[in-house]
């Protein structure tokens, strides 16, 4: 699983930087890309890859336009975007 992780994490930061720094993904984009017809079995994983990239800085993850923290519990649907520079 780790390398399906490591696809899921380059997909996730290749399909969150294409559609630019205004703009977010969901996982399920990154779930279809890595896993094809069999995507919906990546969902968990792509959540986990979106949020060992939140916790290293790489993207940001909102939900209902709020910021959530890695290191808290996520419900519901979420969204990925890029980390721009302040």
């Amino acid at each position: 699983m780790e390398a399906v992780q490591r696809r899921l994490e380059r997909a996730i930061l290749a399909l969150a930087a294409e559609r630019g720094p205004d703009k977010t993904i969901c996982p399920s984009e990154a779930a279809r890309e890595v896993g094809g017809d069999g995507w919906r079995d990546l969902m968990g994983p792509a959540r986990s890859a979106a949020r060992e990239l939140a916790r290293r800085g790489r993207v940001v993850v909102t939900s209902r336009g709020e910021v959530l923290s890695p290191e808290e519990e996520w419900r519901g649907p979420v969204r990925i975007g890029v980390v721009t520079g302040g």
